[in-house]
């Protein structure tokens, strides 16, 4: 049986930011070198009732993206994962939103980005 929980974009924002602020792994992001380390720390907490399955998938996408700043495509992340195209994007948007990812206009592909303060809401971020 699948279930599907709608969350507004200010939602999805609040979630991520508590999540990662309450475990206080913000530190993780921006040092992870590979996927595979990542997926070791994260897959037991995928099978644990007190943790969001979301946010762990959201850390997921995020270290799918070379430290390096190389782009990616959104459906290589999703084949890489395991995910859809569009949960992919989803999730995408989201660190685009927060300013973790940025995208080129050109290529339309993805690449890690240094932070910077959230100007518009995850919705808006293309």
């Amino acid at each position: 049986m699948n279930v599907t929980l709608e969350l507004t974009d200010a939602q999805v924002c609040e979630l991520v930011a508590s999540a990662f602020a309450e475990r206080a792994r913000l530190t993780l992001l921006s040092g992870l070198s590979g996927l595979s380390v990542l997926r070791e720390q994260v897959t037991p907490f995928l099978r644990d009732s007190g943790c969001s399955t979301e946010a762990l998938r959201a850390v997921l996408v995020y270290a799918a993206f070379p430290v390096d700043g190389s782009e990616r495509a959104v459906t290589d992340i999703a084949a890489e994962l395991g995910f859809s195209t569009s949960t992919s994007h989803r999730y995408i948007s989201s660190w685009v939103a927060v300013g973790l990812l940025r995208q080129d206009p050109q290529s339309r592909r993805y690449r890690r980005a240094t932070p910077v303060p959230a100007t518009r809401g995850c919705g808006d971020a293309h």
